[in-house]
């Protein structure tokens, strides 16, 4: 029997005992179904923050005059 789980850090792995996957559940492990297709995941967020800009620096005549 091939128990499939997935963690949201270590990936997936396959458990061949009850024990063994029960075990896995306290530690953070989730049952999986291979078959079943994936739901699609929410776009990823986009940044909607403004660009800073750098200021311009002054020219060499702006420098030379003062």
């Amino acid at each position: 029997m091939n128990i499939y789980l997935q963690h949201p850090v270590h990936g997936t792995k396959v458990a061949t005992m009850e024990l063994e996957a029960e075990h896995d559940e306290q530690n953070g492990w989730a049952r999986y179904n291979p078959d079943t297709p994936l739901v699609p995941e929410v776009a990823a967020p986009t940044n909607e923050l403004d660009v800073k800009r750098r200021r311009a620096r002054p020219s060499v005549e702006a420098e030379a005059a003062q």
